[in-house]
């Protein structure tokens, strides 16, 4: 399909005070995808489980230190991602960065030159040719909202004594710098420009190893945190437009690739008639994830025994199960994982493809098969409702007339269930934070 143009819909409220009502505005960024979608098989797997020991290791490091930290972000493995240009500064610098669900900083690669005609447009954010660029002080109370570098004093007599900050992967990349407030500027839907001042963001001057400087950046200047965190993007334009977004993502088998969105505050085009709605989990070692609660599986109608404790969220933050929206796959707890694929191997009526480089354990030849059919599987949620995929969601090409069950086993005891992206197409999911719930429908996506 070669390089799919999606887009991101950011939808905000305004109150307008000649009218005296409500007047919806909507901002429009593209999205790209700069790969096909899904990417090779294998490579999609490498990459989720690189994802996944990033997120799983900033856990474990966050219940042994501050439980105040944001965690580290994931995004940069490269594997189902959404590109987004954002425009930063005064006058406007466009930067294109990875829109990740799964951390809550916005951060860019930043350059304090002064004549930068060495420097390729767009390369890096130009701090000193912004009139609106301002870094935090170290000792602003915001500054401890992200992790500052270890054995860096505050100087509280210095002016200009900039709060900085160290992210750190599980791979030993790192990026730091100062974090900073600038002005944003969104194209709403109208053509208009619409700014957004003091927005909170990392201004990164180092950043080194492979996850956030080699080929599997694909390229980007960033990361554009969406988490549940008060500095996400989400959280940042949220608190001023309405607490809370919705997305959709749609089938890539389609050709042309249909548009797919996300839409932050209230949209006409979610019809809360059609939700259905889950409660958001809390987990007290980490703000940043959108925990749901798994109560059971169910296969053509037929309840799995599978332990409720398999689901649950420890007394040490291990365990439950999140919405990731940078996951391609679905990483399931491993007792749930084998009773499933157990299952599906018993009801499916095609025959068995025994290749272990399809790094999958159950795969099928559908040669001479027009229509394939699968059985159905659904997840009953907390708060009396289920989420019905259709078998697209989980049944995948992966090679030439095969393929496979896209579900991978979660074996680290430390770690937590991840629903990926491709199990959630189809869907409108809506993220309501003052109503701590998460609700999904199949009604409206692929709306304009």
């Amino acid at each position: 399909m070669g390089r799919a143009l999606l887009y991101l819909i950011f939808s905000l409220f305004f109150l307008s005070s000649a009218a005296n009502h409500r007047k919806v505005e909507y901002l429009k960024l593209p999205l790209l995808h700069k790969d096909t979608f899904p990417p090779n098989p294998s490579q999609s797997l490498s990459s989720d489980l690189r994802r996944l020991n990033t997120l799983y290791s900033s856990l474990n490091h966050r219940s042994i230190r501050s439980a105040k930290l944001p965690l580290t972000s994931g995004a940069s493995s490269g594997s189902g991602q959404y590109f987004v240009d954002l425009k930063l500064g005064t006058p406007p610098q466009r930067l294109l960065l990875v829109a990740d669900t799964g951390s809550d900083l916005v951060w860019v690669t930043c350059s304090a030159c002064r004549n930068c005609s060495s420097r390729r447009r767009g390369s890096a954010f130009l701090a000193r040719h912004s009139s609106t660029y301002f870094p935090f002080h170290c000792y602003d109370k915001k500054c401890r909202l992200v992790p500052n570098p270890r054995g860096v004093a505050c100087n509280l007599t210095r002016q200009h004594s900039p709060c900085r900050y160290v992210y750190s992967y599980s791979d030993e990349s790192e990026t730091r710098g100062f974090f900073s407030t600038e002005t944003t500027t969104l194209n709403a839907s109208s053509g208009s420009a619409v700014k957004f001042k003091k927005f909170a963001f990392g201004c990164s001057f180092e950043a080194t190893g492979p996850s956030i400087t080699g080929p599997s950046f694909n390229g980007a200047q960033g990361v554009m945190g969406l988490g549940r965190g008060s500095i996400s993007l989400a959280s940042q334009l949220g608190r001023r437009f309405g607490n809370k977004f919705s997305y959709c993502f749609m089938d890539y088998t389609l050709s042309p690739t249909p548009t797919s969105y996300l839409l932050i505050g209230r949209s006409a085009q979610v019809n809360d008639s059609k939700m259905s709605y889950t409660p958001m989990i809390n987990n007290p070692f980490t703000s940043t994830f959108y925990y749901i609660g798994i109560e059971s599986v169910y296969i053509e109608h037929v309840k799995l025994q599978i332990n409720p404790s398999v689901w649950a969220i420890d007394e040490l933050g291990n365990g439950g199960t999140v919405m990731d929206s940078g996951t391609t796959l679905t990483f399931l707890a491993e007792p749930a994982y084998r009773r499933i694929v157990r299952e599906f191997k018993r009801l499916v009526r095609l025959p068995e493809v025994n290749d272990p480089t399809l790094g999958f354990d159950l795969c099928v030849n559908v040669s001479g098969v027009s229509r394939p059919s699968f059985p159905k599987m659904s997840f009953k949620l907390s708060g009396d409702s289920v989420l019905s995929p259709p078998p697209g969601n989980y049944f995948i090409d992966t090679a030439e007339d095969v393929k496979c069950l896209a579900l991978q086993p979660l074996a680290a005891p430390s770690g937590f269930s991840v629903i990926g992206n491709l199990m959630q197409q189809g869907f409108v999911f809506e993220f309501d934070r003052d109503r701590s719930r998460i609700g999904f429908t199949r009604h409206g996506c692929g709306l304009p």
